[in-house]
């Protein structure tokens, strides 16, 4: 499991959040079967979604999503974290690689491309928040810094780095962000700027491990951690961890947006049906009586989205919370005969 930290620098000029990702990002790879260059960037991307999470949500119930489409053959990717360090993400390829940059580094910048980063934050009424900017490198970092300071008026350094093994294991991944607060003062910037000049952030926590990477990266800065037990973490630490929020019955639920005709097709042809959830490739098979048991639905007017359904046992499967993902009000009276 990964781990997160929390603190200030300079005085209070410097807010600091720190991850380690090893293992979450080994779980990416494996449930997605992920190419070396793949792995670095989606390893990136679950990093750096953690990290904004920390720096941008205020309460449980808020996610963000960060949605990088780009013009490489990676063909785009999206990853989603919450502020209890869980995240998920996939990438639209993700057995496609490309050759070794000139340097000998993983060619990330090239896999996913030039275009745009599109960021969702859903917030606890439902309704999403999006912003846009283009994707700068493809680098991810470079481009999470430059919506942190177009979008959130945030100067901020984010650096991200992902380390394989020869056999395409993760040997290290991680991240951190340093968000400059109102009053921090010039030299004090420029000490930090001079600090990570140059610095590769996975070698360093291979190095040195997640704090002594921190404590390198804020030399001269008088680093202060965040006391996260108030919070209820015992260890000082928020967990990381890849974490879907898939499940049976929500795959079950997708079948409904077949017709009885696709799905009773799906019985004769195949025994059944098989759903796999894009965000963590995991299968869920179903036989014929439990494709049978969706008989009906209610949508929302607006954009389609499953409200209700109810089974032939009698039993009805509802959409949580008051507020549709598009900001409608669910109204289901009389839906189910109430």
């Amino acid at each position: 499991m990964g781990r997160i930290i929390r603190g200030l620098a300079a005085g209070g000029g410097l807010r600091v959040i720190a991850a380690e990702t090893t293992d979450v990002v080994e779980e990416a790879r494996l449930r997605h079967g992920l190419s070396p260059t793949a792995t670095a960037a989606l390893g990136r991307a679950l990093t750096g979604a953690l990290l904004l999470a920390q720096l941008l949500l205020k309460t449980p119930r808020e996610r963000i999503a960060l949605r990088f489409e780009g013009d490489g053959p990676l063909g785009g990717m999206i990853v989603e974290a919450a502020l209890d360090g869980t995240v998920r993400g996939y990438a639209k390829n993700p057995r496609v690689d490309l050759p070794l940059r000139g340097d000998g580094k993983l060619d990330v910048g090239a896999l996913v491309g030039r275009g745009t980063l599109q960021v969702d934050r859903t917030l606890p009424n439902g309704e999403v928040y999006t912003s846009r900017v283009e994707l700068r490198s493809g680098e991810v970092a470079e481009d999470l810094a430059y919506y942190l300071f177009q979008s959130e008026q945030t100067p901020a350094a984010v650096l991200l780095g992902v380390r394989l093994q020869a056999s395409g294991a993760v040997d290290r991944a991680g991240g951190m962000a340093i968000q400059v607060l109102p009053g921090a003062k010039e030299d004090e910037i420029a000490r930090l700027e001079r600090n990570l000049a140059g610095v590769s952030f996975s070698a360093l926590l291979k190095e040195k491990g997640l704090e002594g990477a921190v404590g390198t990266l804020l030399e001269g800065l008088g680093f202060e951690r965040t006391d996260l037990r108030a919070l209820g973490y015992s260890g000082n630490e928020i967990p990381a961890r890849f974490q879907c929020r898939c499940n049976r019955e929500k795959a079950l639920e997708a079948l409904v947006f077949f017709t009885p005709g696709e799905r009773e097709e799906m019985i004769v042809k195949d025994g059944g049906a098989e759903v796999v959830c894009h965000w963590c490739n995991e299968h869920y098979r179903f036989s014929p009586e439990e494709i049978r048991s969706l008989v009906s639905e209610v949508r929302c007017p607006d954009c389609g989205a499953l409200w209700l359904y109810p089974k032939e046992d009698g039993t009805v499967v509802r959409m949580e919370g008051e507020t549709c993902r598009c900001g409608r009000k669910v109204e289901l009276k009389g839906a189910d005969g109430a």
